[in-house]
């Protein structure tokens, strides 16, 4: 466990109590346990029972460990938390993509743009040089002519034969989607 800095023994000695970041002796400021402290914490976990990986976990977030957390995923969680405690959180902006990555992943996007998601069951057609090409969204990427493909791109090159954007080729970009949004509120 990380050492708890109590301050407030210093206030019998007749001094004001320390404030973080305001001036004052920077030796008397909490020192952030270096690299090797947090490694040492860190490799502590391992040698932890799962018991007490879950009474850890609730003293650090004051809530329960999820249901069904493996032991694995308990001692990453409560290293990061150590981490995080030492060197400090994420900026919004990062924990913002992060969820935002996170939120197109459990949707199960299939484009590469993760402002895009193509519902399972969805027909994209597109008319080239006289023929249309009919594509059908599944579950595990996209199916053309019969034959399943990971991906739109993929798919795009062979009916051109030329390096297209799959997405960009099917009209499934953003831009696109904004503009079919427009023309429907008109």
């Amino acid at each position: 466990m990380l050492p708890i800095h109590d301050t407030s023994a210093r206030q019998h000695t007749g001094g004001p109590a320390p404030v973080p970041g305001r001036g004052g002796n920077c030796n008397d400021r909490v020192r952030k346990p270096g690299l090797s402290d947090i490694e040492v914490e860190i490799a502590g976990l391992l040698g932890r029972s799962t018991r007490e990986l879950r009474l850890a976990w609730r003293k650090w977030r004051r809530t329960e460990p999820p249901f069904g957390i493996s032991r694995d995923l308990l001692i990453r969680s409560l290293a990061s938390e150590l981490q995080q405690r030492a060197h400090g959180s994420p900026n919004l902006a990062l924990r913002r993509r992060l969820q935002s990555l996170a939120r197109a992943s459990e949707r199960s996007a299939r484009s590469v743009d993760p402002g895009v998601v193509l519902k399972t069951g969805t027909t994209l057609v597109r008319q080239w040089r006289g023929h249309a090409h009919t594509v059908l969204v599944r579950e595990d990427g996209f199916e053309y002519e019969g034959q399943q493909y990971r991906s739109l791109t993929v798919i795009a090159e062979r009916i051109t034969a030329a390096h297209w954007s799959g997405p960009r080729f099917f009209g499934v970009t953003k831009r696109a989607h904004g503009s079919l949004l427009t023309q429907a509120g008109h």
